[in-house]
């Protein structure tokens, strides 16, 4: 009877190394990676320049703007008669307002469009990761782009999985 009650106890012990060795399958994956080899990534990339180069085109054109009328002013202030001079130097103080102005709200609207052009194929990759690791069984997955893991076991890459859930080459 105690050699049965040893066995019964090797076998569960067994059992329950075993389960749990398994429920603990690591793998990793350099997510900067596999951004790079979406073609999503190098249209949106595309896109976000071609948006910047418009919104700096926009700035330039009121700096040069601003420059224009600082030169005038003070190229004539010495034969501008004082209502003229007080004019000029609201229209120049006005200008510089409005170009803080814009490039306060042009850093804001590239931050968005950046986050309306990345948002849905960061989402996409996450998913397919989530998927691959649920699909594999795998218990953690670890970003090894973030440069968080110091020391790890040994784990699986899922690049290559997660390339063929996603259609990547």
């Amino acid at each position: 009877m105690k050699f049965f009650s040893m066995m019964t106890m090797a076998f569960l012990l067994s059992i329950a190394n075993h389960s749990f060795a398994q429920s603990n399958k690591f793998g990793h994956i350099n997510s900067a990676e596999l951004l790079q080899l979406m073609p999503e990534i190098k249209k949106a990339d595309s896109t976000l320049q071609t948006y910047q180069k418009s919104l700096e085109d926009q700035n330039n054109t009121m700096l040069n703007e601003y420059q224009t009328k600082v030169t005038d002013y003070q190229k004539n202030e010495a034969t501008m008669p004082d209502a003229v001079k007080d004019v000029k130097q609201q229209e120049i103080s006005d200008l510089q307002q409005r170009i803080q102005t814009f490039q306060q709200t042009a850093q804001d609207k590239f931050q968005q469009k950046k986050e309306e052009l990345y948002s849905p194929i960061l989402k996409k990759t996450e998913d397919a990761i989530k998927q691959v690791a649920k699909e594999n069984s795998y218990a953690y997955v670890f970003d090894t782009s973030a440069g968080a893991v110091i020391y790890a076991q040994d784990s699986d890459d899922i690049m290559a999985l997660v390339k063929k859930k996603l259609g990547l080459k």
